[in-house]
């Protein structure tokens, strides 16, 4: 399943980190009190008058009724939206008597650049016969996977004894607060035969590493080709992850956003790409998007800007720009291989929470050597406003090849979110402006 229950050493992360946290303002990681979940929908897949199937929405909790204009077309949209997220490899089924259930995750960027992640479940009704899959698909603005995936796994058991068991115990997380980072919520449920369970939801105390499984990128990837990704998504160019299990394919492209941090992808993030909206790879602008392997001709066939395509099965890389071994600087880049290749070898000592901690520490590391002096090149106005001095900020790196990897880093997008928040985060001090 997708998310292991993982409360990153909070204490371990080193205390430069640059405090401009952006996490905040992509609203994966909303404050605590507020709802659990918007929806919970379950998509089912139905038989079209040509033969084909195809994804509807079949149960929706709760029903919304008394919405403004502006609100019910969103939620059209997202409602619209969520079916082929729910079956993005197409309508190529067949009714089966078995089928593993599996757990992966999507995210619907909304106009204003807030985002959605969709929880999903996919598993095989109880019954006797052929039957078709249907996945259970939790909405939520907060990213906790390790907790979803608990909710899920509930829901699943009460999915064995009846649909009518699942809602009262959706009712009762809707009525619950979202816990602080850290703090327990238990939300009482009835079960017919068993009697009232009480059921227990932790949030992480470390929300940045909470959706993330490192494992899953080293068990597919060389820590060479890891830090060629890594460069890639740094400079904010094209990357498209191939892979037949949509499983996989989400928890790699997590993987990949998280070792950003503590800046932001800002750009389309599609971890499972629907087949219908395959031509997103045709975009211009930067994007991360996951395709399942059966496309991948398709994929090639597409007339597309440069682009790294990587291949998560044969843990390769299909298609390159060229120049990523020179992106970073040779020291530091050298620093992490060798930081991967040790936590590589002693997969079997750490947990995945320790080796999440320990990965995310070195690419921590890489941005703190090179950025940590940020917050002594804004210039403070005597209104309390800042502005942050770029050419003082670049030459200030003795290193020539940090100075030149600087200039083009300061021009992404993720660099500029992060430096406006600097820029408003200081609380002006009387009398010295």
């Amino acid at each position: 399943s997708e998310g292991k229950d993982g409360a990153s050493a909070a204490e371990n992360a080193p205390p430069q980190v640059p405090q401009g946290k952006l996490g905040e303002r992509s609203s994966l990681f909303y404050s605590a009190g507020q709802f659990f979940f918007e929806y919970l929908v379950v998509v089912s897949l139905k038989k079209m008058p040509d033969g084909h199937y195809e994804p509807k929405i079949t149960y929706q909790f709760p029903k919304r009724e008394n919405l403004l204009k502006g609100q019910k077309e969103e939620e059209e949209r997202l409602l619209q939206a969520i079916p082929l997220f729910c079956f993005p490899d197409g309508n190529n089924w067949v009714p089966v008597t078995d089928f593993t259930s599996e757990t992966f995750s999507f995210v619907l960027t909304n106009v204003d650049g807030s985002r959605k992640i969709g929880y999903c479940r996919r598993l095989l009704p109880s019954g006797r016969g052929v039957r078709l899959p249907e996945v259970f698909c939790i909405i939520s603005c907060l990213g906790c996977f390790g907790l979803f995936s608990k909710i899920l796994d509930e829901v699943e058991k009460r999915r064995q004894i009846s649909m009518a068991v699942i809602y009262p115990f959706m009712q009762g997380l809707r009525e619950s607060p979202f816990p602080a980072p850290g703090k327990t919520v238990t939300v009482k449920s009835f079960i017919p035969e068993s009697g009232t369970e009480l059921i227990e939801l932790t949030r992480p105390v470390d929300a940045h590493l909470e959706h993330v499984e490192f494992q899953a990128l080293l068990q597919r990837l060389s820590p060479h080709l890891i830090l060629h990704i890594f460069a890639s998504a740094t400079l904010e160019r094209r990357l498209i992850f191939l892979a037949e299990e949509l499983s996989v394919l989400s928890q790699c492209i997590h993987a990949v956003a998280a070792l950003l941090y503590p800046f932001t992808w800002a750009h389309t993030y599609i971890p499972v790409v629907p087949e219908c909206l395959l031509d997103t790879v045709c975009c211009p602008t930067p994007f991360m998007v996951g395709i399942q392997m059966r496309h991948l001709q398709r994929v090639l066939e597409q007339p597309m800007e440069e682009a790294l395509i990587v291949d998560l099965c044969e843990g390769k890389i299909i298609r390159a720009v060229g120049d990523e071994e020179e992106i970073l600087p040779g020291k530091l880049q050298n620093e992490m291989l060798t930081s991967l290749n040790r936590h590589n070898n002693n997969n079997n000592v750490h947990t995945s929470e320790q080796l999440n901690a320990l990965v995310s520490e070195a690419f921590v590391h890489f941005f703190v050597r090179l950025l940590g002096h940020y917050s002594s090149h804004i210039k403070w106005g005597r209104s309390g406003s800042g502005s942050f001095q770029e050419r003082a900020f670049c030459k200030a790196m003795p290193s020539k090849s940090c100075r030149r990897f600087l200039k083009k880093f300061v021009k992404t997008n993720m660099f500029s979110l992060f430096i406006e928040e600097a820029e408003k985060s200081r609380i002006p001090q009387e009398g010295n402006g």
